[in-house]
């Protein structure tokens, strides 16, 4: 039985070679390959039973004709890379991988996947039927479909740079029964062939997965979570264990203080409607220009804190702190303050956590920090009297709509500029009267009136700063092409399909 090493690194080339001959695994000769060229000779030439090849090594355009090589030769192929990523993991799946070596390899992993290897080829037992399970592989993992189920464990680094260091950690790791480690872009998957999902052996997980859990952070000062998905008939294959594991892995997001979870049933979330009402927009405009910390302290406590099953999909409640962050940019805009490289590199960063950090309470306290910071910046420009009086007027009038008596003299007045000179700068910036632009905002509201409650047409006029019913019925159909009533009936409609 013939072996050939594939790999660009002389030293893993040779390093896998002599750990092959160090051990007393079954093969007849141990060849190597340098290049992808070499490669191909080498195998069309010896016909090796096994082949180790480098998947970085394989390009784009070479990929098919390799992945051909591999079904007509018909031998057995263990994938190399250097790169624990879904791509490389979804081509191992691909050319039926015996298994997938992340670099660097241990000698223990190397020794055990090619003596199971060599026992599966020398083993007298009859042939397999077409029926039987398939064993446990990459495409377990990604593939639906009917095979063998064990337990299986999910470890996930608090950095996908941590990956290849995770793998390596837990081949070392005494485990009371050897797992098949699976490497993926941002996890370790460990799957216990063999193992009965009997409660006792569940809790022996958890107090294995907790030691770890404190080496790990001993060893790099990293934090480690753990999803534990026990063979159970509620996911009856390997990918259906996987996905409720990984789908398991998003409370953290709002558990980071637990670093373990039995995910034995799916996760169920609550929806929530990720966008702020118009009356929430409003009341952060109000806390911004008080500079109420306090305020916004409570608000963001009472909204985002305390939380319980059935949680948010964190998808969402990322969209409403994104929508939180658009007020926030307004209030930059109107103190001037993304003039300030030190405010907007600090923008940007909170967005990018927002977008993917971990932890909600992480996400919280950067954001508080992000508001403080604004707001400080904000009293500075006001000793500097650095404020766009547009802007400025714009959230007045959004603060004040509702009101029929809201005219343009008091909106001047409210931002210290005279009425004349106050409506050529949002005639210039904005490119509309005051009268459009307060009639624009009373719309948006009124729209958003008719679309998500049931009041009177009279009721959402008089809110919306109008006090005569017909007029404010006029102005909508000017102004959306239908009267509210028809609007209503089309929205709900539309909700309805």
């Amino acid at each position: 039985m013939k072996l050939l090493i594939a790999d660009r690194d002389v030293n893993e080339r040779t390093g896998l070679a002599w750990v092959v001959r160090s051990y007393p695994i079954p093969f007849s000769s141990v060849d190597t390959a340098e290049n992808y060229e070499e490669l191909l000779d080498k195998w069309v030439r010896e016909l090796p039973a096994v082949v180790c090849v480098e998947l970085d090594m394989i390009s784009r355009d070479q990929w098919e004709v390799f992945r051909r090589l591999v079904r007509t030769y018909r031998c057995q192929v263990i994938g190399i890379t250097a790169e624990a990523t879904f791509e490389r993991a979804l081509q191992a799946i691909e050319l039926h991988a015996e298994d997938l070596w992340v670099k660097p390899v241990s000698p223990d992993r190397i020794k055990r996947t090619l003596l199971e290897i060599g026992r599966e080829r020398n083993d007298p037992s009859p042939t397999v039927e077409p029926s039987s399970l398939p064993p446990l592989s990459y495409r377990s993992l990604f593939l639906d479909e009917e095979g063998e189920t064990a337990p299986l464990l999910l470890f996930q680094p608090e950095s996908e740079r941590s990956v290849s260091r995770l793998h390596q950690f837990l081949e070392d790791a005494p485990f009371s029964e050897p797992p098949r480690l699976f490497p993926l872009s941002d996890t370790v998957a460990a799957v216990f062939p063999g193992i009965k999902p009997e409660k006792e052996k569940m809790e022996t997980f958890r107090r294995e997965g907790y030691r770890l859990i404190r080496e790990w952070w001993d060893r790099y000062r990293e934090a480690l979570f753990l999803v534990i998905q026990p063979q159970q008939s509620s996911a009856p294959s390997l990918y259906r264990q996987y996905q409720l594991a990984r789908e398991a892995l998003s409370l953290r997001f709002y558990r980071g203080d637990q670093p373990i979870w039995i995910a034995e049933e799916p996760v169920r979330w609550n929806w929530i409607d990720p966008f702020l009402t118009p009356e929430e927009q409003r009341m952060w405009v109000h806390m911004l220009d008080q500079g109420d910390r306090e305020g916004i302290r409570k608000w963001m406590r009472q909204e985002f804190s305390g939380l319980y099953p059935p949680y948010p999909e964190p998808g969402l409640l990322r969209i409403r702190l994104t929508s939180l962050l658009a007020q926030l940019r307004r209030y930059m805009k109107t103190w001037s303050l993304t003039e300030n490289p030190d405010l907007e590199k600090a923008y940007h960063r909170i967005f990018s956590t927002i977008l993917y950090a971990p932890l909600l309470d992480r996400i919280l306290q950067e954001l508080l920090l992000f508001v403080h910071a604004l707001m400080e910046g904000a009293q500075q420009q006001t000793l500097h009297q650095n404020i766009d009086p547009v802007e400025r007027g714009i959230q007045y009038i959004e603060r004040e709509f509702h009101r029929p008596d809201l005219g343009l003299e008091e909106v001047a007045r409210e931002v210290g500029r005279n009425p004349s000179y106050f409506s050529h700068l949002l005639s210039r910036q904005q490119g509309i009267s005051f009268r459009q632009l307060l009639q624009s905002v009373r719309m948006k509201h009124a729209r958003h009136l008719l679309a998500t409650t049931n009041l009177s047409i009279r009721e959402i006029a008089s809110r919306c700063g109008y006090l005569q019913p017909h007029t404010f019925s006029r102005t909508f159909r000017r102004n959306c092409g239908c009267s509210p009533r028809e609007y209503r009936l089309q929205k709900n409609r539309q909700q309805i399909n």
